[in-house]
């Protein structure tokens, strides 16, 4: 489980980079050809780069940083035995005996005694 956990992180991580440097280049060329075809300096285009990769970085990361925890293990104590209840009269008991089953033969079972 916690590996799995980890590797999650991981993979928020890296998407989050792949995102950001992606817009960081998306947003720079094509502000760098927009200002070369009006002849602008370059100085703008790679601040506004700057800005909206910083800004999808950040978002990217606050969504992956969103991520609930997984819950706490909950220790469950395990329930009671089975409980065995006989009925037999007063002054009988119950014991192992030998009896005959029909085509079967000897067989040992527990019986009731009354004396």
């Amino acid at each position: 489980m916690i590996e799995s956990r980890m590797r999650k992180v991981a993979m928020a991580g890296a998407l989050a980079a792949i995102t950001t440097a992606g817009a960081l280049a998306v947003t720079t060329t094509e502000a760098a050809a927009w200002c070369r075809g009006y002849g602008c300096n370059n100085g703008g285009a790679v601040a506004a780069g700057v800005i909206g990769g910083l800004a999808i970085g950040a978002l990217a990361g606050a969504a992956a940083a969103n991520a609930a925890p997984p819950p706490a293990p909950v220790y469950v104590a395990p329930g009671p035995g089975p409980v065995y209840v006989e009925d037999v009269e007063p002054g009988c008991y119950r014991a192992p005996r030998r009896v005959w089953i029909d085509g079967i033969g000897w067989r040992q079972r527990v019986v009731t005694v009354c004396e």
